[in-house]
């Protein structure tokens, strides 16, 4: 019974490395598709506005939960920061907006929700926390305000396209494949 207990052990443990891995693996590329296209961004106002890192952030709460699409975020923010083609408001935008859309796909499984932590998330609390990184660590006079309509206008359009993205995999019933072979 006890080489049975432990055989049960190193099967779990074997399967929870396993989808560690498979989770690293899905989170590294997502990591790599957004910093090879962060080329794609839409300067507005004093941020850099990157729908590409909405639509991953959406991929990665619906596909790998809420730590994983943190550290995902905040791994392509700061590749992109290294490589000069982010600022350091990718930090606080970025991985609230990840980590929302993450946790309301996890407690309820609706994409709507996912999409509205991500808009949350980004649009409204990363902009806000935006804020005293500009202020103080970027020295520019703005307002409290200032980059809710920027943020809001960048994550709207990456998250439309994660919808639609999102979509056309639930309706070719791959969503629920994708999810099983990663999980």
């Amino acid at each position: 019974m006890n080489s049975k207990t432990n055989l049960n052990k190193a099967a779990v443990s074997h399967t929870s490395a396993g989808v560690y891995i498979k989770k690293l693996a899905a989170g590294g590329m997502l990591v790599a598709l957004t910093v090879s296209l962060s080329g794609f961004s839409i300067p507005i106002g004093a941020s850099k506005c990157f729908p590409i890192q909405h639509l991953v952030n959406v991929l990665a709460g619906v596909f790998l939960g809420p730590a994983y699409g943190v550290a995902m975020a905040f791994a392509s923010s700061l590749i992109r920061n290294l490589s000069g083609t982010g600022t350091l408001l990718a930090f606080p935008g970025s991985m609230v907006g990840a980590y929302l859309s993450a946790l309301l796909f996890q407690k309820t499984g609706k994409l709507l929700l996912a999409y509205v932590g991500e808009i949350t998330g980004t649009g409204l609390i990363g902009a806000l926390l935006s804020y005293p990184v500009a202020v103080l660590i970027l020295g520019k006079e703005v307002a409290v305000f200032f980059f809710v309509v920027p943020f809001l206008m960048s994550t709207v359009c990456g998250t439309l396209f994660a919808a639609f993205l999102l979509e056309t995999l639930r309706r070719l019933g791959l969503i629920s494949y994708l999810r099983q072979l990663i999980n």
